[in-house]
């Protein structure tokens, strides 16, 4: 055969191939026998071996696996994404949907109800139809690049079929059968190598491999539950829109559903609940997402999660062992945590040995004793916990716990303040086990985000006094790093370069990095947009900002009252209120940690060191908002930005300007991108100014 003839056939093989892919993966109907599938890819290989040059990146061949990989590299989310808020109960769910039903104003919603798959969340980007990365979810703004992985899936496309849009970004879950799992298992054992605990773990497992070979070998399935970007038109609902994705050959769960009304999503898990056993695969509740998409950008996000979607949990999962002990653990605010040593149990997929006993007062509650037979629950990815002892099984010796009366690391006093549930270690920074922990929460992902800063490194360089503040971090060399337990030069050499790029960060993500108590991501993020520096947050006069506070809230009740009584009458000005979102109880948190001169001698160390935040000094005080380039206009986003919407509508709120969910006569802009929805249509409605996104740039620019 010439090399003519080799490429047609090999075109012919690889559309053949592909198309029982998609028979088998997408439609589940495959109409040929492995065998004859077998041999269709032999004869691929061996043409491609002979022709190297007729070698294409989109040919099934090259699901085989590359050459192993050094590392995976990082990838930002355009659009993050999100976790889901979960519901354990019915009534959860009819809270659910009342707060649906109020903020969109309609009187029964239609949902999209799918399984909730035990997997991983993968992200897969295809430009032109051809699959170009893929990455893991991450933090859900970062995740990690499994290109080389992914494309060894054979139930993910590495082409997509019809008439794709020119950018895809699809999402979904990479999750391990079950019959799968059993196999693989059975060959781990056959090997003399350790089985896997459960088909997640093995999924999560086989897709961050850094040998591709490997990641092959395993196996994985997909299903498709949405999309990040898409540039064309979409249809207006999400379950069209799965159809869509499902027509371009990405495999999509046959159990999903659309529903109408509450009810009928109580009746689809009830009925998914008795299917459970006999799926294919592992699922730990049920997803219910609003279908429409108008009503989904109505509703919007609230801090990591959106609105529109809930996760409905299965029931967990129990099982019953002995409590062997109960000790304490110290977190970074001191705070006192019973915990439970169990007899090794295996329950909801896992082997656990230890459960949280959250506070004394809880302990005493479910009347534990050491040496009690206990039943212990886990759900899903839920840190286990002791639901109750079993009093009938108590022996004699059962000994209550008795809460210490000193740190068992530092030895300082374990107090416990009036009004509090939590005792507390009294030795604050100079106990060891908060500073540890203090220092992980520091150097986390979402925090100051030190990759490679783990807890057994921060566990030596206390012990060795290398670190006695988190400032510390700042003067550590590689020599030094390299001279510690599992430290080699070239992990000590990238440690330090991460340190370095900590250096370059944002207000919000220093404020929560410094791990004041009640003050987690969405209050630093308020906090940030409200003070814009961290020096006038620093010398903020807390008490005379809440009696402003008060002052126009009142006045803000006159003037609604005013309006409504007189609609007739020019209408009385409502303004904003400063701190919307924070309370007494965070500002009196944040006024005792910066009352604390220890505490801003680190800070000072820590910007003497070089941090620098990125938008510091950007935004003005919210009290001089009237000298603000964008004061007094408000602006509405919809559609799919080259930037996450997230950082837009930061940039917006510096600027002044207000940002809401729905366009009105009172929307001053815009802003349309990517795919947008009926609020494009409802400001040309109304004639409110549009901003394509070189308009929203240009305008951010100035």
């Amino acid at each position: 055969m010439d090399q003519a003839g080799a490429s047609a056939r090999i075109e012919a093989l690889r559309r053949e191939i592909a198309e029982h892919d998609y028979r088998y993966y997408v439609l589940d109907e495959p109409s040929i026998p492995d065998a004859e599938y077998d041999r269709l890819m032999r004869e691929l290989l061996a043409l491609e071996a002979q022709y190297p040059t007729l070698m294409t990146a989109d040919s099934p061949s090259q699901r085989v696996g590359g050459a192993p990989l050094a590392a995976f590299a990082q990838v930002t989310h355009a659009v993050p994404m999100l976790s889901l808020a979960n519901a354990f109960d019915d009534s959860e769910v009819h809270d659910f949907d009342r707060r649906v039903r109020e903020l969109t104003g309609e009187t029964v919603v239609d949902y999209h109800a799918e399984p909730k798959f035990d997997g991983l969340a993968i992200s897969l980007l295809y430009r032109d139809g051809l699959l170009v990365q893929a990455a893991t979810r991450g933090d859900g703004s970062t995740g990690e690049d499994v290109t080389a992985n992914v494309r060894t899936i054979a139930a993910i496309p590495l082409r997509l079929r019809g008439h794709p849009p020119p950018l895809l970004e699809a999402r979904g879950e990479v999750f391990m059968p079950r019959d799968g799992f059993a196999r693989l298992n059975a060959e781990q054992t056959a090997r003399g190598e350790k089985p896997f605990v459960n088909p997640r773990n093995a999924a999560a497992g086989s897709l961050r491999q850094l040998d591709p070979q490997i990641t092959a070998r395993r196996p994985l399935r997909f299903y498709c539950y949405g999309y990040g970007r898409f540039e064309g038109q979409l249809p207006a609902r999400h379950s069209e829109r799965l159809d869509l994705l499902h027509g371009f050959g990405l495999p999509v769960c046959p159990q999903r559903s659309r529903v109408t009304g509450i009810e009928a999503c109580l009746a689809y898990y009830a009925q998914l609940g008795r299917l459970r056993p006999g799926l294919p695969y592992d699922i730990d509740g049920v997803v219910y997402k609003v279908d429409r998409i108008d009503l989904q950008e109505r509703l919007g996000f609230v801090s990591r999660a959106p609105r529109w979607a809930l996760a409905h949990k299965f029931p967990a999962q129990e099982a019953v062992t002995v409590l062997e002990n109960i000790e304490v653990q110290i977190g970074r605010t001191g705070a006192v945590t019973p915990v439970a040593r169990l007899q090794p149990v295996f329950v909801g997929g896992v082997t656990v040995t230890n459960a949280t006993l959250h506070n004394e007062d809880e302990l005493r509650r479910k009347d534990l004793r050491i040496g009690d037979s206990v039943v212990v629950r886990r759900a899903g990815d839920v840190i286990p916990e002791v639901v109750r002892a079993l009093p009938q099984r108590r022996p004699a010796d059962a000994q209550p716990f008795v809460m210490p009366t000193h740190c068992p690391v530092c030895g300082s006093d374990i107090v416990r303040l009036d009004g509090e549930a939590v005792s507390r270690c009294s030795g604050r920074l100079h106990c060891p086990a908060q500073l540890k922990a203090g220092i992980a929460h520091f150097a986390g992902r979402r925090a100051m985000d030190i990759d490679g800063l783990g807890d057994k490194l921060i566990e030596q360089l206390v012990d060795r006094g290398l670190v006695h503040d988190v400032a510390d971090l700042y003067h550590l060399d590689a020599p030094t790093l390299a001279s510690l337990e599992r430290m080699a030069e070239l992990s000590a050499s990238k440690l330090v370069a991460a340190i370095e790029a900590s250096k370059r960060t944002t207000l919000s993500r220093f404020i929560f990095a410094l791990g004041i108590p009640l003050i987690g991501e969405e209050v630093a993020r308020l906090l940030s947009a409200e003070f814009g520096t961290l020096d006038t947050l620093l010398t903020q006069d807390w008490a005379a900002l809440h009696e402003r506070k008060q002052a126009i809230a009142t006045a803000n009740q006159k003037a609604r009252k005013h309006n409504a009584d007189h609609p007739d009458r020019a209408p009385l000005p409502v303004q904003e209120l400063p701190l919307r979102g924070i309370g007494t109880e965070i500002t009196d948190s944040l006024a005792e940690f910066i009352a604390d001169a220890r505490n801003l001698d680190v800070i000072r160390r820590l910007r003497a060191a070089g941090i620098r935040f990125q938008d510091d000094g950007a935004a003005p005080r919210a009290a001089d908002a009237a000298a603000q380039p964008l004061a007094g206009k408000t602006f509405v986003i919809t559609g799919t930005f080259s930037q996450p919407r997230e950082a837009l509508t930061e940039a917006f709120v510096r600027l002044g300007a207000k940002v809401t969910g729905s366009v009105s006569k009172n929307t001053d802009f815009v802003a349309v991108g990517e795919n947008p929805g009926s609020k494009a249509d409802r400001a040309v409605q109304l004639g409110v100014a549009i901003l394509d996104e070189a308009g929203l740039m240009a305008l951010l620019g100035q």
